[in-house]
């Protein structure tokens, strides 16, 4: 089974540093999403998650590494709390259910390997 091909896209400037907590901005009560990197080996999405929000419970085809830019979370992968604080990165496996709970208000930054995950 061969993989849609995605655009091949990026709006992180080209031998440039970056401050990545600074790329997406607290919204009271929502999550804002910016994708950085869109390929098709992967994406880089950032996201801004105001306290008490969440994304609720879904399953991927594919690894995803949190990396926590700023704040707490509480990421729940296979049913399993797992707490998460500013520094910290967690792998979520692929095909294994995993949520993201705000405990504050806080940042991450989402990698997404697209390659599927062995049978």
């Amino acid at each position: 089974m061969s993989l849609p091909q995605a655009p091949e896209a990026s709006s992180l400037p080209p031998a440039e540093p970056v401050e990545l907590a600074t790329l997406v901005a607290y919204q009271k009560g929502g999550v804002v999403s910016r994708t950085l990197v869109k390929k098709n080996a992967g994406t880089l999405t950032v996201f801004a998650f105001d306290q008490g929000q969440a994304l609720s419970e879904h399953t991927a085809p594919f690894d995803a590494i949190v990396q926590v830019l700023d704040g707490e979370a509480e990421l729940v992968i296979g049913g399993k709390p797992v707490p998460a604080k500013t520094g910290q990165t967690v792998l979520m496996p692929a095909n294994v259910p995993h949520a993201v709970n705000a405990i504050t208000r806080f940042k991450m930054l989402l990698i997404m390997v697209r390659e599927p995950a062995k049978s």
